[in-house]
């Protein structure tokens, strides 16, 4: 039957809406299963943890040497206190060390009247070596004894010496690397048990960098006590899995 040219414009004009609003639709269906496709992609992913290593010797040593004269006679205890710090330096000399890894750290007094009236008085003298020859000032402090044999007397509080490793930076990238790789080898195996494979890095968390002693060296609780120390990071890495 013949509509007429007015009656076919007229269903087409209806017609033209109705098949842009079906594609509309359908054309936001499929972006809309997309979307959750790549959603549910996104949502696949494994939190892992690496781990670096890596031994490191010291390269700085510092050992602060504190002396004490106790008594009552004020001039006889400052001549002790010279004598004991001019021995400690000799000491170090002899050893190789020079003035300008030796430094005086002054004197101090302390005085006090117990309880009989009587005048009692501490004369402490501090003095620094800070080298980089770590090895011989291991063997320094290994003999400190000597100077005990000769009437040097310490402080309780005379400290130590401190190990300490400077060149942090210079290890750092390389060990990022290596606890990155070890974070992916430990999502590719559990990538591996779920059947699934192991896409690109999602987020990433770099630790902090410390230094403990070194395996086996339970000697000590404390890194910078000993020239030999380890240096460990670990990261927190976020793999998608595909």
């Amino acid at each position: 039957m013949d509509l007429g040219p007015e009656m076919t414009e007229t269903r087409t004009a209806l017609l033209l809406p109705a098949l842009i609003v079906a594609a509309g639709l359908m054309g936001g269906g499929w972006l809309l299963g997309d979307g959750l496709t790549r959603a549910k992609h996104a949502d696949r992913s494994v939190t892992v943890r690496g781990l670096a290593e890596q031994d490191v010797t010291a390269d700085l040593a510092t050992w602060t040497i504190s002396t004490s004269a106790v008594g009552s006679d004020l001039a006889a205890l400052q001549a002790k206190a010279d004598s004991d710090g001019d021995a400690v330096i000799a000491f170090l000399k002899a050893r190789g060390f020079t003035d300008a890894e030796i430094e005086s750290g002054g004197i101090s007094v302390n005085q006090y009247v117990d309880g009989n009236g009587r005048s009692n008085i501490t004369i402490r003298r501090r003095i620094q070596m800070r080298t980089t020859k770590v090895m011989a000032a291991r063997t320094a402090f290994a003999g400190q004894a000597e100077l005990m044999r000769k009437g040097v007397v310490f402080d309780s509080d005379a400290g130590g010496m401190v190990y300490s490793f400077t060149r942090l930076n210079d290890v750092k990238p390389p060990m990022i690397a290596a606890a990155t790789k070890n974070a992916r080898e430990g999502a590719e195996q559990f990538a591996k048990d779920s059947g699934a494979e192991v896409g690109d890095i999602k987020t990433a968390a770099q630790g902090y960098f410390s230094i403990i002693p070194r395996d086996g060296d339970t000697s000590f609780t404390n890194a910078s006590a000993s020239p030999f120390q380890k240096v460990r990071v670990v990261t927190t890495i976020d793999f998608y899995l595909d």
